[in-house]
């Protein structure tokens, strides 16, 4: 029997043990046992991904919190990682070696623009960048040595939209693999594999777990693509830890229901600001006034809980604003229960240069709220009061 997605991220579970527990068990071990010594010897053979042998290589939480993202991406298999970060990188590294090339969407997370520009090329890796808003230039900037392409669809912090079907197509033209971080949306609100991409990479530290507590990463995808990123991350060590596994995947049970929320809170939010006086524009990708309101319509079930706006009078007033904040939270982390304001001009994207910052739309007055749980009249009266300070 065929289960919706809200079911199969409660219902997936690992085995129940002999004590018949109900709950997830967190198997918090580094090591398994044998019950013989040619048992132990079969375990290494030909990387057996059959047996547990050390929680580097598998563990039974980590392999139910993979299967559950999985099964919500609509993958075949995957893998997790101890941060965003790392899944990133592990990526880069098993499908790129030395005289590739990378074409990445310019509007990417702060930490990712610093693996292309200052880490890759020590490999001998090249990459180039293309603009999100016209993705009509994305064919001539391929070179016959592109391995990849890589983007955000919603971006950070900028929220633009890119059509990934249509970024597919030219994708699979050219034999390059499609790979779309799908963090922003999370596969309760966007299903990249469905519309072509060849990997989906999540930071779990964000919505997936959405209060704010533990550090994951995760990939998936096809099974002949996972198994040499699996390979790679149980030789290089930046494995999942079993606790952080298991308080994820129990975060899972509750992403629909909280994504309708965020969802619905950041949509009456930008609502109510989108004339605000102290404000120059407000962006959300369910606004009709979205660059690529269409498109989001088109692919994403719903907004996503991220709102950006542009506060006049720059950085002064930006500061200004979030000092005067006295409920939202100050901190670069985003997708929590709670409602979160932060400046990226001088956080998560202080690394780019002005020029940089200013291509991708982050200008020096932007200000990200990443929109909670609370009652969305009280997210809405704070950030009132707190413009009401800038005047």
């Amino acid at each position: 029997m065929s289960q919706h997605p809200e079911t199969r991220a409660i219902r997936i579970q690992t085995p129940r043990t002999a004590q018949k527990e109900h709950a997830t068990p967190l198997f918090l071990t580094s090591s398994f046992v044998y019950d013989k010594a040619e048992d132990m010897a079969a375990a290494f053979e030909d990387d057996n991904l059959d047996v547990n042998i050390y929680s580097r290589f598998s563990n039974p939480t980590v392999d139910e919190f993979i299967a559950k993202i999985a099964s919500l991406e609509g993958a075949e298999d995957g893998v997790a990682t101890g941060t965003g970060m790392a899944a990133v990188f592990s990526t880069f590294m098993t499908f790129l070696s030395a005289g590739d090339h990378i074409l990445s969407a310019s509007a990417v997370f702060g930490s990712t623009h610093s693996i292309l520009t200052k880490y890759l090329p020590k490999w001998g890796i090249t990459s180039d960048y293309f603009d999100m808003n016209k993705p009509e230039s994305i064919e001539a900037l391929i070179k016959p040595h592109t391995k990849m392409l890589y983007l955000e669809t919603p971006s950070n912090p900028g929220l633009d939209i890119i059509d990934i079907e249509y970024v597919a197509g030219i994708c699979k033209q050219k034999g390059i693999l499609l790979v779309v971080d799908n963090c922003f949306a999370t596969p309760a609100v966007q299903q990249p594999l469905a519309l072509g991409a060849d990997l989906v990479i999540h930071s779990a530290t964000k919505f997936i777990d959405g209060q704010g507590r533990v550090l994951g990463g995760v990939v998936v995808g096809r099974k002949e693509l996972i198994y040499p990123l699996y390979l790679f991350i149980r030789n290089t060590g930046p494995s999942m830890s079993p606790f952080n596994a298991w308080v994820l995947t129990k975060s899972l049970e509750t992403l629909h229901l909280r994504m309708e929320k965020h969802a619905s809170n950041a949509l009456a939010l930008a609502k109510h600001f989108q004339n605000h006086p102290q404000l120059s524009w407000v962006k959300y990708p369910y606004l009709d006034t979205h660059p690529q309101h269409a498109v989001a319509v088109k692919q994403m079930s719903n907004g996503g809980g991220i709102v950006t706006f542009e506060i006049k009078g720059g950085v002064e007033k930006g500061r200004t604003f979030l000092n005067s904040l006295k409920m939202l939270s100050m901190t670069n982390n985003l997708g929590d229960s709670r409602s979160i304001a932060s400046h990226p001009a001088s956080t998560t994207h202080s690394k780019l240069s002005e020029a940089e910052r200013a291509a991708v739309g982050i200008t020096p007055g932007l200000i990200r709220i990443s929109v909670g749980l609370e009652h969305v009249s009280d997210i809405i009266a704070d950030i009132e009061q707190a413009l009401e300070v800038c005047k």
